[in-house]
């Protein structure tokens, strides 16, 4: 985010340093590098960070156990769905939106009865059912899809619904991107939210500029529990 070098030393670190940004500025390695590691986006602001990294050690511990279940059930890493799970409810299970979705993976009632789950407020039954809906979205998506774009799909439907994920390949398809691709479909989601392009599709309007944020929240919720878990490894060896 920002260089530190000695102060009273010349400038010869400091232009070394900056030089060195630059030429990965110019050759579009930067932008690869943010585009892989952060979407694109910001980093999590302060506040936003101290209150999950609470979260991590007051509220997971409850509920780890339940995601690693989950994950060997549907092949997912435990920690991808404790990061889906924090986005969704920050891990609490008594959580309700305005829409009427609820529980710790906040599941709506056809979804709910879709999966058999029965108290959306249990979290087991939740953690349950939302990774095996998760697990049948990824495999609704068309083989085409494949790795990440595969997975960041499937997490962009989770939150917005199939259909309107299908409506934003269209739409990238129809400005000459990938329909295969991520990148793509991300910058094809909001424009959902646009009339010329959504009375073009399908299932017509949606928020669509809402899954691009839950990906990216997602994806650095994932990043940090992954990170505090390898160095709890690496402490306690």
């Amino acid at each position: 985010m920002a260089w530190a070098v000695p102060s009273g030393r010349g400038l010869g670190l400091l232009e070394d340093a900056n030089r060195f940004l630059q030429d990965l500025q110019e050759s579009g390695t930067l932008d690869r590098l943010v585009s892989r590691y952060f979407g694109h986006d910001d980093y999590l602001e302060y506040v936003g960070t101290r209150t999950f990294l609470d979260h991590l050690d007051a509220r997971l511990p409850r509920y780890r156990d339940l995601f690693q279940q989950s994950a060997r059930e549907t092949g997912f890493d435990w920690k991808l769905l404790a990061a889906v799970g924090y986005q969704e409810s920050h891990w609490d299970p008594d959580a309700v939106s305005p829409t009427g979705v609820r529980g710790l993976m906040m599941l709506t009632n056809d979804t709910a009865g879709e999966m058999g789950i029965s108290d959306r407020t249990d979290p087991a039954q939740s953690i349950d059912g939302g990774a095996r809906y998760l697990r049948s979205i990824k495999d609704r998506l068309p083989e085409s899809i494949t790795g990440d774009d595969r997975l960041f799909m499937a997490m962009a439907a989770y939150n917005v619904g199939l259909g309107h994920l299908y409506d934003a390949r269209k739409i990238a398809e129809m400005r000459a991107g990938n329909p295969d691709s991520w990148v793509d479909v991300r910058a094809a989601l909001p424009l959902l939210q646009q009339r010329e392009w959504h009375s073009q599709t399908r299932h017509g309007y949606a928020r669509g500029g809402e899954p691009v944020i839950y990906v990216r929240n997602i994806r650095r919720y994932y990043e940090m529990i992954e990170y505090v878990e390898r160095s709890r490894q690496q402490f306690s060896n």
